[in-house]
């Protein structure tokens, strides 16, 4: 499992996800080919948010500062206090 968090690209995974809808709503697939396609879609959105998950808690540690969580828009420069 470690290795296929290594080997997970973000963007290629969204760019699969977004290929997907284009596909299901083109209208084109069967009704079992678009059954597939939607399991393949939840699939990808589900690594995809545990990705984004995962780099939110990342950002949170690397922000926490004495114990606590100094947050802050990321528009603005860090300020180390």
């Amino acid at each position: 499992m470690a290795d296929k968090k290594r080997d997970f690209n973000f963007e290629q995974t969204l760019g699969d996800l977004e290929s997907l809808v284009q596909k299901m709503e083109s209208g084109d697939l069967s009704l079992e080919d678009s059954l597939k396609a939607f399991e393949k879609g939840v699939q990808l959105t589900r690594e995809c948010q545990q990705a984004l998950s995962r780099a939110e808690q990342k950002i949170k540690l690397l922000l926490e500062k004495n114990g606590e969580l100094k947050e802050q828009p990321f528009d603005q420069p860090f300020e180390e206090k």
